[in-house]
């Protein structure tokens, strides 16, 4: 494993190549523990089917099979909940949550790490966003009744993004 590089060069990154240092899904930092795997979310409906519409080329092509994408525009209805729960990748710039190497966000950042891409600064940082959204699982045990997965639909989008299964609460 060590050793092989991805190059990327899609609408918003051209010329940028990663190594991968890990198995796909393996190593993971022990505080991270994602129940989701990027195949899992994109087939569930995440991002209103926008998202990596242009990057296919960098990721497994299994990912993509039966993966709920929109080319042509945001179809929130795409969502595994029907609801848009996404902030614009404009508010992420502006309150400097992307890094240069992931420009879309967290979950390219998550994608490339399932991949086995390690950058132990970024992914400590990217881990600790990942497991500040615990908040929105323990608003989901306090409000919803056990089972009950229309209960706060946006928050379960939003944690759905985050590769949390809230259907299980």
């Amino acid at each position: 494993m060590k050793g092989r590089f991805v190059a990327v060069n899609d609408k918003m990154q051209s010329g940028y190549r990663y190594a991968l240092s890990e198995p796909p899904g393996k190593n993971f930092a022990p505080d991270f523990q994602p129940e989701l795997t990027p195949r899992d979310m994109l087939r569930m409906g995440v991002f209103c089917g926008k998202y990596m519409t242009d990057g296919r080329g960098e990721f497994p092509a299994s990912w993509f099979e039966g993966a709920k994408l929109s080319p042509a525009g945001r179809d929130c209805a795409l969502n595994f909940f029907a609801v848009d729960a996404s902030q614009p990748l404009s508010v992420w710039r502006a309150k400097g949550w992307i890094h240069p190497d992931d420009p879309r966000g967290w979950f390219q950042w998550y994608c490339r790490y399932y991949r086995g891409r390690r950058l132990p600064e970024e992914d400590r940082r990217q881990i600790a966003r990942w497991k500040a959204m615990r908040r929105h699982v323990r608003q989901i045990q306090k409000n919803c009744e056990p089972g009950d997965i229309f209960c706060r639909k946006r928050q379960r989008q939003a944690l759905l993004h985050w590769a949390y299964d809230s259907q299980q609460l």
